[in-house]
């Protein structure tokens, strides 16, 4: 039996991420279903990318990942299953999956058509868990939906770089629990485009010339605890390969963090100028 994973807006007050878990159980009574996050921001499919890009490649192959994030069906945002590194996805077609899809070519796409068959106002519970549920049971794509070529994808998450090749002109694309600012610019971008080169990074008024691969990597461990640089600005390449800027051992609800000291906010601009 294939993992179930959820990634929702729902949040924790209302049942509907209760309500969906119990119409799996229905579907398939010996199912093993991963909660990833209830907590996206309503409606905020950007966000929503980057958490279930960061998350699923540490399930096993075949796991099917239900992301109930803007999943009303309308005319302009279809629902969509597929297969994509491995991997099951169902969802609608609004950019969600762009971070993945850029990486690697989906297997196959298919623009689901079961909707007639399942009345619903409440699609994640009822089309995507009849979904999830036929591939769990080795079901194909091809039943349940007509193939498309490709999904739909978020510009935003494309950091943009100047003609003379000599900057990297990227966004914030997520804050994490601890008011760590992620950026769209990734490592391979980087690497790319710096050519090893000497570099000034600024977003807002904070500035950085350095990039960490860790937290710690930024603090000189040699001095006595007293006296190391809790709350020192920095810059890393986290564990999803993406610049992130961080505040040492920050605290949002007390000492402040990236998000709030630098005063960074969602799609706010990062910018990377090599010398």
């Amino acid at each position: 039996m294939a993992i179930i994973t959820l990634t929702t807006d729902f949040g924790e007050k209302d049942h509907f991420a209760g309500a969906v878990k119990g119409a799996i159980y229905t579907e398939l009574p010996s199912a093993k279903i991963v909660d990833i996050s209830h907590s996206i921001a309503p409606f905020h499919i950007t966000e929503a990318s980057y958490i279930i890009k960061n998350a699923y490649k540490s399930f096993p192959q075949g796991s099917i990942h239900i992301i109930g994030v803007d999943s009303e069906l309308t005319p302009e945002n279809k629902h969509i299953a597929l297969k994509l590194d491995g991997h099951y996805f169902i969802c609608a077609n609004n950019g969600i999956l762009s971070l993945i899809a850029s990486e690697f070519v989906p297997e196959k796409i298919v623009e689901i058509n079961i909707h007639d068959k399942v009345q619903s106002n409440f699609p994640v519970l009822d089309v995507f868990v009849k979904v999830a549920g036929h591939l769990s049971r080795g079901g194909t794509l091809e039943v349940i939906g007509k193939s498309i070529p490709e999904v739909k994808q978020l510009k935003e998450m494309e950091p943009l770089i100047n003609v003379e090749g000599n900057q990297i002109k990227g966004n914030v694309i997520y804050i994490d629990n601890y008011g760590n600012v992620v950026t769209n610019i990734s490592k391979k971008l980087f690497d790319k485009v710096g050519k090893g080169r000497s570099f000034n990074m600024r977003a807002r008024t904070a500035t950085f010339n350095e990039i960490f691969s860790t937290y710690s990597e930024a603090i000189n461990f040699d001095t006595e605890m007293i006296n190391r640089e809790d709350g020192k600005k920095l810059a890393i390449f986290n564990s999803g390969g993406y610049i992130e800027l961080a505040i040492y051992k920050s605290n949002p609800s007390t000492v402040g963090s990236a998000s709030t000291l630098f005063g960074l906010e969602y799609r706010d601009t990062v910018t990377v100028n090599f010398e």
